[in-house]
């Protein structure tokens, strides 16, 4: 027989932990358990394994809210927060819920039957397992995991190096003494120059354009110093307050005076790199602060090995791939051993899964969001998105908690369905206004967003907790109805 559950949780990473906090804690009534793909919990931070992986914002926000980071570095490595989010899981019980290996690939709903029929692909066995639930909580992240993004680059089966991806990195890939390329300006792109630079002959980060970087305390002395005299929760309460709204002043100055902004961040990396580096033309962005995200570097880490000779950025475009490594446009030639594409990740919604309606394929790009967590017309389905300016953990913990609400209203009132209908007076827009390329390359199959509220998609923590912790669930977009 089928097995038959009230919520079904899809992903095993920082998401799905914390959901499955949130309904434990908040909907103790309700069976739940979680769908995993891979053979293991942590998501994100299991995945990735390239040398020097951070998280990309502080810990005191992207952790959870309800179990508070203890960890003394605020820019924290991978492992450290993969052993925070299994710490969580067993901590609550939460691991025993999670069912490994199952690769969630199709989702039909029938109105009629007011459930989800779920089928996962057994990664050992190929087999297909079905499930059936209530309602349908999307953790799956937002990017592919099978491959990142790498473009076609001409003659690179010319090269007789090594070229990887770090979402493919793997433990036998040396470096040491080595002569390294990195390709990419982002996030990834900064956390793994300085990091390869210990061991590697030298390192160059070759970029096609300058990204926003600003070095942050690796720890926090305001977090260090209300630890020593508050109890735990209170410290890292007070701690989290602080960084949001540190954070959304800074989100906020920059949009409001972008010139300003841009002149104290480049001004900032003129006072790191003093004339060793020019700083026009490596670390002066085109854009305006935050169209793209702002990448962290704990205590300078990037900027001091610049500074030491063991690292260097070259701003330019690949000709192309040659046998000893790569040709620009300029002429000038990087010779390498190891070629790093941190060239960025491929975005898939709700990770690929197809979703049927009633026996109708739903094409989630021609659907709205609804509070940025459901498809417009797609009944009984949440998903969890963080912020592109804030820590993801923000909006999943608000996102978890609005679900909760939502569960428990329907009981409440016998209701069986719930489901976002468009208001087609409501205009469309991209689902995210963002400029970074991964962000570009998939907003054409990716949902919309609308003009106004509850369609709109803010982006702003404090507007968002008002309103999905303490607005109405009955606000006329929201249609509930009974078997």
């Amino acid at each position: 027989m089928t097995e038959h559950l009230d919520v079904l949780i899809v992903g095993a990473g920082l998401s799905g932990i914390g959901a499955a906090y949130h309904l434990q804690k908040n909907c103790p009534d309700r069976s739940y358990a979680i769908l995993e793909g891979r053979e293991t919990l942590g998501g994100t931070w299991d995945l990735f394994r390239y040398p020097g992986i951070r998280s990309d914002s502080d810990m005191y926000t992207l952790g959870y809210s309800f179990r508070p980071w203890t960890n003394p570095k605020a820019i924290a490595d991978g492992p450290s927060i993969l052993a925070y989010v299994r710490d969580t899981a067993e901590a609550y019980g939460i691991d025993k819920k999670i069912r490994y290996r199952r690769r969630v690939e199709r989702a039909s709903w029938s109105s009629r039957d007011a459930r989800w029929t779920v089928e996962a692909r057994d990664t050992e066995t190929g087999e297909i397992v079905r499930l059936t639930c209530k309602f349908l909580f999307m953790c799956a992240g937002y990017y592919d995991y099978d491959a990142g993004y790498t473009p076609e680059f001409p003659g690179r089966e010319r090269f007789r190096g090594q070229i990887v991806h770090p979402q493919l990195w793997t433990p036998d890939i040396d470096y040491t003494g080595k002569r390294v390329v990195v390709i990419g300006s982002g996030a990834t792109a900064v956390t793994l120059v300085p990091s390869l630079a210990e061991r590697a002959a030298h390192v160059t980060m070759l970029q096609r354009s300058p990204t926003y970087i600003v070095s942050v305390p690796e720890r926090d002395r305001i977090a260090d110093w209300m630890r020593e005299r508050l109890p735990i929760g209170s410290a890292y309460a007070l701690t989290r307050w602080k960084n949001v709204l540190f954070s959304m002043a800074f989100f906020a100055y920059c949009r409001r005076f972008p010139e300003q902004a841009k002149k104290f961040l480049v001004g900032q990396v003129h006072k790191a790199m003093g004339n060793t580096v020019d700083v026009g033309t490596h670390f002066t962005p085109t854009y305006k602060p935050w169209d793209q995200r702002v990448c962290l570097v704990p205590d300078g880490d990037l900027f001091k090995s610049l500074r030491d000779g063991r690292a260097s950025v070259v701003t330019d475009h690949i000709e192309t791939f040659t046998e000893k490594g790569i040709r620009l446009r300029s002429g000038q030639e990087l010779e390498a051993d190891l070629i790093v594409t941190a060239t960025g990740l491929k975005l898939k919604f709700l990770g690929g899964l197809q979703l049927e309606v009633d026996g109708q394929r739903v094409d989630p790009a021609k659907t709205m969001t609804y509070k940025g967590m459901m498809c417009s017309d797609v009944p009984n389905l949440a998903f969890a998105i963080g912020y592109t300016n804030a820590s993801w953990t923000l909006k999943v913990d608000l996102t978890s908690e609005y679900v909760c609400r939502l569960l428990n209203h329907m009981r409440d009132h016998g209701f069986t369905t719930c489901v976002p209908r468009r208001d087609p007076s409501v205009s469309e827009a991209p689902l995210m206004d963002f400029t970074s390329g991964y962000v570009q390359r998939a907003l054409a199959d990716l949902p919309r967003q609308g003009s106004v509220a509850p369609w709109k998609l803010y982006q702003n923590y404090a507007f968002d907790m008002m309103t999905l912790r303490r607005a109405r669930l009955n606000d006329g977009a929201l249609e509930f109805s009974k078997r």
